[in-house]
């Protein structure tokens, strides 16, 4: 019921549930609402930003280093929104007083009961999110800028998927993973600034934002209904290729055939063309956490899933349509070209990477020639594990020019400098 394309100001008052009469001091607030769908013919400058990874690898709140710095850097963007693209926490992760990292210096954390260990209870769980919300950064930026949120694994548990097992993890005394995945969805919904459906997915994280006449958002969620991570090799698709499952992939196909906006934004929390692995199964084989498969032929596993999409895309004639992802704690820049590719039955597209915004940074991960990934550029840090305080944390700034319809890119990172940009000119669509 907000008007569209306003500037929001608020102020919000906390009420003492003992004494009515009680409130607290009032907490300021502002917003920018999209221009929404009745402005397809006039359209404005649209800008965001993204990335992913939020205290990450026991790097939480260092004061000495001026905490979540990250968040205070996206906010000097002035952007219209910002997409978290996944591991808003890390609810496997126990954050300790002080880590030695790889160069050999001291991260010290501000730590709190439910951060010190793995997380458990919903108690647990929930203060993975009061903890992010401890850092004055992370405060004012939640304080200015709309959020878009989607998920990954770790506000789980890592790499979590039906195949998953805690019985050899001692930090665990709860074993039961649907049991987890049922408490961390609670708390993610509790704080992910998200509507809740009312049809019979009542906890569902993917779906279509229709922003403006430039761009419409398709956030879409790479966990909840995925199959078991194996060796992700299977000539044909069963249950155990899923990756987007049924109800999300022809949600995700009817509304890029439906969009009427310029830009057509594919949020995903993870990449399509790199390696991620997930340990070896029981015959010794890599298993296999993201698409790819590192077999660089034709699409097997998941991949067949996502070989579906992208010829639907092209067949529907479905233009400019971008992937936006985090995941792999560094930045890159691919290029999808079926002229490389084993699978070509495809139009060229690009995906980009950013993060992590507050974690350890990795990297590189080997990529699959399947869809013909071309890295375009890259960054990442000189060992694994790099703290946050050596620089090697990244973000995304996405703008849309109102008049020429342009789409540009750009790769920055924690000091705001611009490492590789993009612009891409509208096509079809």
């Amino acid at each position: 019921g907000l008007p569209e394309d306003a500037d929001i100001f608020y102020r919000v008052m906390m009420q003492d549930l003992s004494n009515e009469r009680v409130f607290s001091e009032p907490a300021m607030g502002h917003l920018r609402t999209a221009p929404g769908e009745d402005h397809y013919r006039r359209s404005r400058n649209v800008k965001f930003v993204w990335g992913g990874d939020t205290a990450g690898q026991g790097y939480g709140i260092n004061p000495d280093f001026g905490g979540m710095r990250m968040y205070a850097q996206m906010q000097r963007e002035h952007p219209d929104f910002f997409i978290h693209s996944g591991d808003t926490v890390y609810a496997d992760g126990p954050i300790e007083a002080s880590r030695t990292a790889p160069d050999g210096s001291i991260w010290r954390n501000i730590v709190t009961e439910e951060v010190s260990k793995v997380a458990e209870t919903l108690n647990e769980f929930r203060g993975r999110y009061r903890y992010n919300m401890m850092d004055t950064n992370v405060r004012a930026f939640n304080s200015d800028v709309a959020q878009i949120w989607q998920w990954d694994d770790h506000e789980v548990t890592n790499n979590w998927s039906d195949s998953k097992d805690l019985s050899a993890d001692a930090r665990y005394t709860e074993k039961n993973i649907p049991l987890l995945i049922a408490r961390g969805t609670k708390a993610f919904l509790e704080y992910a600034p998200l509507r809740h459906t009312a049809d019979v997915e009542l906890e569902r994280v993917y779906r279509q934002i229709p922003y403006s006449a430039l761009l419409d958002i398709f956030v879409v969620d790479m966990r909840s209904y995925r199959g078991p991570n194996t060796f992700n090799q299977q000539p044909v698709e069963d249950s155990n290729t899923a990756f987007f499952g049924p109800r999300q992939f022809d949600a995700l196909k009817r509304g890029l055939k439906n969009s009427r906006a310029v830009w057509k934004v594919i949020a995903a929390d993870m990449p399509i063309g790199l390696n991620v692995g997930d340990g070896v199964d029981a015959q010794g084989r890599a298993r296999w956490e993201a698409i790819a498969n590192a077999e660089n032929g034709a699409a097997s596993g998941r991949e067949l899933e996502i070989a579906r999409l992208l010829s639907f895309i092209k067949r529907e004639g479905i233009g400019n349509v971008v992937w936006v992802t985090a995941d792999v704690h560094y930045t890159a820049a691919h290029y999808y070209d079926p002229g490389k590719a084993a699978f070509t039955d495809f139009t060229p597209f690009w995906e980009f990477v950013a993060g992590p915004l507050n974690a350890g940074s990795f990297g590189p991960n080997t990529t699959d020639g399947t869809f013909g990934i071309q890295v375009v550029y890259q960054k990442t840090p000189p060992a694994p594990n790099t703290a946050p305080s050596a620089g090697f944390q990244f973000y995304g700034v996405v703008e849309i020019d109102g008049r020429t319809r342009e789409l540009k890119v750009s790769l920055k990172d924690i000091a705001g400098t611009t490492l590789f940009t993009k612009v891409l000119e509208p096509g079809r669509g």
